[in-house]
């Protein structure tokens, strides 16, 4: 296997390891979750990833420093779904100052448990708009305005927050400074930092849901944790940006196309796939799951190839789609469900041991081709096509390229005989059988 192709193995096996390290945080302490940036699904799993993370260690309260311009409606609503189901206190908190929780964001922070504004901030603008920023029409615009309200309307119920309001924001693009969102009763209070927020937090008594209350206590003296992207989870907000999202389909299609005009180079065809499938992804056309096992399906396909097609690139772009594959789908996997890390960290020495197995079979593959080759010099084969001058022929139950010698046109069944070999690629004359 060539030297870059085995150096790539190994910064991929060094990242599948350190993906599948955790970390874990003290009982009893005040988690604090940066959402900074576009709602889409990979900010609906890391503040998944992040709220269980609080659950497990018991929580006191979980804060979550929102300033969005919105998104993807069906990531918001699985993050308010996440919020509604969560075990442990959710405190939803707009800032810094200057930020906002725009569109998607309102509904989620009037979904919080505690909703606060940092000074400066605001909340509103809920319209629904299609992605490039245009107005919905028709009737599919009605429908999707209607169920917005009714949604958001339910989260303000359920939270005894202002219903009317949050209608307007999504039918009106109303929208509301902090203090007039505490004066109209849509979020709780205004606090100065975070601070700030845990002490005003102190002693209020919230429903996580019906029936079962939490009062909080002890949050401005508790140990703070604080739950940030992963550096993965930063590439893929990257690639979930919609001018990203674009140019990686306009590139995978691109590739394809070059797969198509020159087949049998493998990598570009490879390439587009993984550019596609990710582009797919940051628009959220496929599931984060799917874009995963799409990616761990082509990196196995491309590893067996490596052992047809010798030469460590296939094999290496095979590593890479694994990896990723890997880590997309099963990198916020519930811990209960997750295998433990030992058992991850054997299974990425696997693969890389995997990969070593394939390189060396292909390369004595390739070795045990080469040193066949001369001993078809001399030997009488049959032309499979015509060759005019190249084409296909058949000899010892294998079919191999062949370039005719001469002006002669040979046809489809005549014999002919092997003069030369240019590495896999014969030369032939045409053979007078007696």
């Amino acid at each position: 296997m060539r030297r870059p192709a085995a150096l790539l193995l190994a910064i991929t096996g060094v990242l599948l390891v350190a993906a599948a390290c955790t970390n874990d945080a003290p009982d009893g302490a005040v988690h604090v979750i940066e959402a900074d940036g576009t709602i889409g699904p990979i900010m609906d799993r890391y503040l998944d990833r992040a709220i269980t993370r609080a659950e497990k260690s018991d929580a006191r309260l979980a804060v979550i420093e929102l300033d969005t311009p919105g998104g993807l409606s069906s990531s918001m609503r699985e993050i308010v779904q996440r919020i509604e189901r969560a075990d442990v206190p959710i405190a939803v908190y707009v800032s810094p100052s200057g930020g906002r929780a725009a569109s998607a964001g309102t509904f989620i922070t009037m979904a919080g448990h505690i909703a606060a504004m940092a000074p400066n901030t605001s909340i509103g603008a809920a319209a629904a708009i299609n992605a490039d920023g245009s107005d919905i029409d028709g009737t599919l615009g009605k429908k999707i305005e209607n169920d917005a309200v009714a949604f958001i309307r339910g989260i303000a119920e359920l939270r005894g927050r202002n219903a009317d309001w949050a209608e307007s924001a999504v039918r009106e693009a109303t929208a509301a400074t902090q203090s007039e969102a505490v004066e109209l009763n849509v979020v709780d209070f205004v606090a100065l930092d975070l601070d700030d927020l845990l002490r005003q937090a102190e002693g209020r008594t919230i429903e996580l849901r019906p029936g079962v209350s939490a009062t909080i206590s002890g949050a401005a003296a508790a140990r703070r944790v604080e739950t940030k992207m992963t550096a993965w989870e930063h590439f893929l907000e990257v690639i979930a940006d919609p001018t990203v999202a674009s140019l990686l389909i306009s590139i995978g299609v691109l590739a394809i196309f070059i797969e198509l005009g020159s087949p049998g180079l493998g990598v570009p065809g490879a390439v587009g796939v993984i550019c596609i499938a990710l582009g797919f992804l940051g628009f959220g056309v496929l599931p984060v799951d799917t874009v995963g096992l799409v990616l761990l399906f082509l990196g196995l396909a491309l590893i067996v190839a490596e052992v047809f097609v010798p030469g460590g690139v296939l094999g290496a772009s095979g590593a890479v789609a694994v990896i990723l594959g890997a880590i997309i789908a099963f990198r916020d996997t519930p811990s209960d469900l997750r295998p433990p890390t030992w058992a991850q960290v054997l299974a990425g020495l696997a693969l890389l041991s995997t990969l070593a197995l394939v390189g060396l079979a292909g390369a004595w593959l390739r070795r045990t081709v080469r040193e066949g080759v001369p001993t078809l010099v001399g030997r009488v084969a049959v032309a499979r096509t015509d060759l005019a001058p190249e084409g296909w022929v058949f000899i010892d139950g294998e079919r191999w390229r062949a370039t005719a010698e001469g002006s002669t046109g040979i046809e489809a069944g005549m014999h002919v005989r092997i003069t030369a070999a240019e590495g896999l690629h014969l030369r032939v004359v045409k053979e007078e059988i007696q």
